[in-house]
């Protein structure tokens, strides 16, 4: 078992119950997709064998969420991972998500950083309540999920006049999604 620096551990007993390491209460499914949501790292081990089930709660969580109506993976994308694992081949559906997200991730860090170092309007006093009601709402409406590390989030800024950079910024990242979605379409 190879732990995740800073990670919030939670030991799964013989029981099934969930036990949070950090606060030394039980938790639930629900609790964990919330540090998750709060932007935590969480590990999950089987109190007994040490066997990291971090993987299996986590797809869990997913599924649930995906039952109760609050679809967030399209039914090609779940198709496509079904189809990844059933192929017996080596699968570039992994590295293609993992390449994705992270530069969904990196793209929004880099645009919040440039929208927040030229706006003026937010070095304004009261401004930061603002923003922390912008994130709240955003928070609320997303369900919580920013995919951002260090607190960034997703909150829309005031229109600013942006750097010409920053649309080439986006179009070379849309550009690079096209062609990893073209790879992946010539792979089937």
């Amino acid at each position: 078992m190879a732990d995740k620096p800073n990670a919030l551990l939670i030991k799964r007993y013989a029981s099934r119950r969930l036990y949070n390491t950090e606060t030394s209460d039980y938790v639930t499914l629900e609790d964990i997709a919330g540090f998750i949501r709060d932007g935590r790292e969480v590990q999950i081990v089987d109190l007994k064998s040490g066997d990291d089930l971090t993987r299996q709660y986590l797809l869990q969580i997913i599924a649930e969420h995906e039952s109760r109506g609050e679809s967030v993976l399209p039914v090609d994308v779940l198709t496509d991972l079904v189809r990844s694992y059933m192929s017996g081949n080596v699968s570039v559906v992994p590295q293609f998500l993992q390449a994705s997200f992270d530069m969904l991730r990196d793209g929004q860090s880099k645009m919040v950083e440039n929208m927040t170092s030229i706006n003026p309007i937010a070095k304004m006093p009261g401004m930061e309540a603002v923003q922390a009601q912008q994130e709240a709402f955003m928070k609320a409406i997303t369900g919580g999920w920013s995919g951002m590390p260090n607190g960034a989030s997703t909150s829309p800024q005031p229109e600013t006049n942006t750097k010409p950079d920053e649309s080439e910024d986006l179009d070379a990242i849309k550009k690079q999604l096209a062609d990893l979605q073209n790879k992946l379409s010539k792979l089937k």
